[in-house]
């Protein structure tokens, strides 16, 4: 005869158990960083110092060539030192969100708690805390999008005009830091209309611990156009604002002055093709590429070189330099859409080529150097295989979920969700990423892999929860009427 026994509470379902441990080990990484590190300029970072000086002067003389999102932070927050510690603070913050994300959907707080981990201890965002750069600013911001946007999908009685507001607000101040998520608040509209639209069935076996929330839609979803008014609402004035401020004082309807120098990322390469018209200009950039190429093995960047002189033989001064070299390079994309092709397939490819931005010299101890590369370059090949594993696993799901429409059959993976929210989820997390990735390559062609930085816990999110699904389904599968363990 068996002896039934009192269930003894398991550690790895309690959330304070997870929460306490992230952060425990959040608190222990940023503080041996403080202890063993400093904070690190790079080539970008005079610019927006001297942007946040301009900021400080009631933007008086900003010259457009930044989005103002990483110069107000700066302004606001002060030297570099407090820079360096507030960054630090939004990574731990940061982490709480992963945590939450996890958590909330999948029910399961050992799997929050393991993605938010997977962010702390990612040496390539842990570093990138103490760059004096616009990446960690922008990664907290679109997590805490993305966790405003989990609690609108999951859960109907917490929406709330103040949260879509919130939401569209956030969502803005993350293009206002990087210019690359102007799709962001865009694309976030389908996913909130989405949301409004959603039918909740009732809890059932793969709903998490507040399932019971999403039985019944509340009543104020009957007027959902509010709902999307107080999301636009900080969008328009904000990005609005700011083009308007662009145009009326450089008169470029853009999120910068810069456009022409980041499209000549791309067209620099084959700017022989420029026409003679603007000769003087097509020579100049050549010579300064081939010495460059010939320093360096490639075009990229060629442009900062070569500025001061393109302006000196032309006549044209920064920014109409720009709107002609924006001109020129729409011309040549046209004219040579393969060349362009070619080029922006590369870019596209780099994207996933996962870089850790660092500095040896900014060690207290420079003998750690050693170890610390060795584990840099570890965590480099095992995050490519995750983002290569992105790649092939997100194709699978589009391809899986647009069979599954035509059949009118649920896929193995995700659509068996009881709470659809989760699923319009997924999807959400597949969009932000796959965008960016295109959007990327496209508008530039330089330091590729850096404009993953934001979304690589957000990548490693979609592989982990590509897996949960698949060893869950095949639980409920076998015993599809009991509650999974």
């Amino acid at each position: 005869m068996i002896e039934n026994k009192p269930a003894t509470p398991n550690k790895l379902q309690s959330p304070t158990f997870w929460l306490l441990l992230v952060l425990a080990v959040g608190l222990i990484s940023r503080l041996i960083i403080l202890l063993l590190y400093q904070p690190v300029a790079f080539s970008d970072t005079p610019s927006y110092r001297r942007l946040a000086n301009t900021v400080l002067q009631g933007f008086a003389n900003y010259d457009g060539t930044r989005t103002p999102g990483y110069p107000v932070f700066l302004a606001i927050v002060g030297k570099d030192q407090r820079v360096w510690v507030v960054q630090l603070l939004l990574g731990l913050a940061t982490t709480f969100l992963l945590f939450y994300i996890g958590w909330k959907l999948t029910g399961r707080p050992w799997f929050g708690g393991l993605i938010a981990l997977s962010h702390t201890l990612n040496l390539g965002q842990l570093f990138f805390e103490s760059n004096l750069l616009t990446e960690t600013l922008t990664t907290f911001l679109l997590i805490l999008t993305m966790s405003g946007m989990l609690i609108w999908l999951l859960y109907p009685k917490k929406r709330s005009l103040w949260l879509a507001f919130i939401t569209g607000l956030i969502s803005v101040l993350t293009l206002l830091v990087r210019p690359l998520f102007i799709y962001l608040p865009f694309f976030l509209l389908i996913f909130l209309w989405t949301g409004l639209k959603l039918k909740y069935a009732p809890a059932n076996i793969v709903d998490d611990i507040e399932s019971n929330i999403n039985k019944q839609q509340p009543s104020i979803n009957h007027h959902p156009l509010k709902f999307l008014i107080a999301f636009i609402l900080p969008v328009v004035l904000l990005l609005g604002g700011w083009m308007s401020f662009i145009h009326t004082n450089y008169g470029d309807w853009s999120l910068t002055t810069m456009t022409g120098y980041h499209l000549i990322q791309h067209t620099g390469s084959f700017f022989d093709y420029v026409p003679d018209e603007y000769a003087s200009l097509r020579d100049t950039y050549i010579q300064y590429r081939d010495i460059h190429i010939a320093q360096y093995g490639t075009q990229t960047n060629t442009i900062w070189e070569a500025i001061p002189e393109m302006s000196r033989v032309t006549g044209y001064n920064f920014y109409d330099l720009s709107r002609v070299l924006t001109r020129i390079s729409i011309q040549l994309i046209l004219s040579h859409p393969i060349l362009f092709m070619k080029s922006a397939i590369t870019g596209w490819w780099m994207f996933w080529r996962t870089s850790f931005y660092w500095s040896a010299d900014a060690l207290r101890y420079p003998w750690m150097a050693g170890g610390l590369s060795f584990a840099v370059q570890i965590e480099r090949i095992f995050l490519f295989f995750v983002n290569l594993f992105f790649i092939v696993s997100s194709l699978y799901f589009v391809l899986s979920e647009s069979l599954a429409s035509v059949r009118h059959k649920s896929s193995r993976a995700f659509t068996r969700l009881v709470n659809p929210g989760k699923y319009a989820y997924s999807w959400l997390l597949l969009g932000t990423i796959w965008i960016a990735s295109i959007l990327q390559t496209i508008l530039d062609h330089g330091d590729n892999p850096r404009f993953l930085v934001p979304l690589q816990s957000l990548l490693v999110l979609w592989v982990a929860l590509f897996f949960f699904q698949l060893l869950f389904i095949k639980v409920i599968d076998v015993n599809p009427t009991s509650e999974p363990a």
